[in-house]
């Protein structure tokens, strides 16, 4: 009896419990998806030390957002939901007016945002530029090879966006508050 009251209680060998947690680790880093946020995609010009050419202000079509999420079309205020045919008229300027760009080819919108600006205005007033070009796009598609733009193949598209090329330039952002 007396031998049983001096008795150690067995140990556990912690050696193969860092090699199951090790194990355990690596199985997760593989087996676990990581999720790749994307932004907006866009191509930027090529890098080049050449002077910016101006651009005559009747072509600058100017767009401005500030810290509340308001937005601002050439000085007026407008909605975001009004943005889209506002931007089409600007660029095809049906009625050959002295003060909207001359050609779409000449055309820049000029987009500006404050820096308390909400990343959700933003991406809604970007979206709607984008979504002016996709109809603007789409017509032309449709007059020139009475086809979906999505229909055409790529020398097709290409000649559509020599027409009605995509320049949207991004101001630095401004500080009010």
């Amino acid at each position: 009896m007396m031998r049983n009251k001096h008795r150690l209680p067995p140990a556990v060998s912690a050696g193969s419990m860092a090699d199951i947690a090790f194990l355990l680790l690596i199985f997760f880093m593989v087996v676990t998806a990581i999720v790749n946020d994307r932004g907006i995609l866009v191509r930027l010009p090529p890098l080049s030390d050449a002077p910016v050419p101006p651009v005559a202000q009747r072509n600058l079509i100017n767009i401005k957002i500030n810290g509340d999420g308001a937005l601002l079309f050439e000085q007026q205020p407008l909605a975001v939901d009004q943005l889209r045919e506002r931007i089409k008229t600007y660029l095809l300027n049906p009625e050959q007016r002295a003060d909207l760009p001359s050609s779409p080819t000449r055309a820049v919108v000029s987009l500006q945002n404050d820096r308390a600006t909400p990343y959700a205005a933003y991406l809604g007033v970007y979206d709607q530029i984008q979504a002016a070009y996709r109809e603007l796009w789409e017509v032309a598609a449709q007059q020139r090879f009475q086809k979906s733009y999505e229909q055409l193949a790529v020398a097709e598209r290409r000649s559509i966006k020599r027409a009605l090329p995509q320049v949207i330039s991004e101001a630095e952002p401004t500080d009010y508050r």
